[in-house]
């Protein structure tokens, strides 16, 4: 089969054998937001065609594609929901090179009744199911907007987004506070002293001045601002998101990975890795829903 990433800013297709295994990968910066007067079949024959035009399986895709920027606009699946639910919301799209089947997303609400959606994410919790067990368990999907995700007997319960990278990025570059700061490597000591800086009072947005008035006073220097930025918007993220459960699951890349391992280890949270190309798998099992 074909499992396609479709993502905002990135396409990645990948072949598999009829156990689910990799056997090939392609990737292309064709991200759903590059492209042109909605040609994505255009993009899609030009990336995979050989392989579609040769491949007796299913073609499956998930990610931003399934957007209202997207191909087709899929509607969301509801939590809880599990792999027959999100199976059943797939939608077909038809092209002169074939069919294809879009993943849904899914929504819920919070405890104040306001909406919450994902796309794209949902495949890679599906991916790493199996691996989890019975009960209930916490997947953290950091990135630009984060994901905490709550997983009880293989169904995602409920989930929460938190802009915290795409904040970090704004006040960097559009803000006071970036007009201190300086691009260098991560300084350690100033990121995990911004993780442990939510414990005090005052908030988010008071601390988020302190970063201005801490450089005014020599405290951090222009390199050390933007790590010490980094690690406030995350321990923030944390502090409203975990609420006690327990070991932490991350789900994402080995750089993002190693930069939450090490904010949960300074706030005591034990946390794990989960398989970051869990997607393919996703896909592989949703495909068996066809």
């Amino acid at each position: 089969m074909i499992a396609i990433d479709w993502g905002t800013s990135s396409f990645r297709v990948y072949r598999l054998d009829g156990t689910g295994c990799v056997l090939e990968m392609r990737s292309s910066p064709q991200g759903v937001l590059t492209v042109e007067n909605g040609k994505f079949s255009a993009v899609l024959d030009t990336q995979a065609g050989d392989w579609i035009a040769t491949d007796d399986g299913p073609v499956v895709m998930s990610g931003m594609i399934g957007s209202r920027q997207g191909w087709l606009e899929v509607r969301y699946a509801a939590c809880p929901a599990g792999f027959e639910e999100i199976a059943a919301g797939m939608r077909k799209v038809i092209w002169g090179g074939g069919t294809a089947w879009i993943a849904p997303g899914l929504t819920c609400r919070d405890e104040a009744g306001i909406p919450d959606v994902m796309r794209g994410e949902e495949v890679q919790i599906l991916g790493v199911l199996h691996g989890l067990g019975p009960g209930t368990h916490t997947i953290c999907l950091p990135g630009t907007h984060s994901k905490w995700v709550e997983v009880t007997d293989g169904r995602i319960a409920r989930f929460s987004t938190h802009m915290t990278g795409e904040a970090f990025a704004v006040f960097k570059a559009h803000s006071i506070l970036g007009r201190m700061m300086k691009d260098d490597a991560t300084d350690i000591t100033a990121f995990e002293d911004g993780v442990r800086r939510p414990q005090d009072a005052g908030g988010l947005l008071h601390h988020l001045f302190g970063v201005r008035a801490r450089g005014l006073f020599g405290e951090l220097t222009d390199a050390a601002s933007a790590s010490y930025l980094s690690g406030m918007l995350v321990g923030h993220e944390i502090r409203s998101a975990y609420g006690k459960q327990g070991q932490v699951n991350l789900l994402c890349n080995v750089q993002l990975a190693e930069i939450y391992g090490r904010a949960f280890a300074v706030l005591g949270i034990e946390a794990s890795a989960l398989d970051p190309d869990s997607v393919t798998k996703g896909l592989f099992r949703l495909a068996a829903y066809l």
